[in-house]
């Protein structure tokens, strides 16, 4: 697999429904959770340019939306 990290929250529907499709497909990625993580978050604001989550790190890309970050897994997978 790519070099892929999804970024999520804690208590966060959207990212809820990544990590299910994740979970359902037997993805292998690594989920980072910002609110654990903070230099993780550091990262995320920095360089995806918002705190936004779910956020999908891909290619040197960040991804937003849960509907788009879905698609593109199921998309690349």
């Amino acid at each position: 697999m790519n070099d892929y990290k999804l970024f999520v929250g804690t208590i966060c529907p959207y990212c809820a429904k990544v990590e299910n499709f994740v979970e359902e497909e037997n993805i292998n990625i690594d989920i980072v959770n910002i609110e654990k993580d903070r230099e993780a978050m550091r990262k995320l604001i920095e360089e995806g340019g918002k705190r936004q989550v779910p956020c999908l790190y891909h290619d040197g890309e960040y991804l937003y939306e849960s509907d788009d970050i879905i698609d593109f897994l199921r998309d690349n997978n």
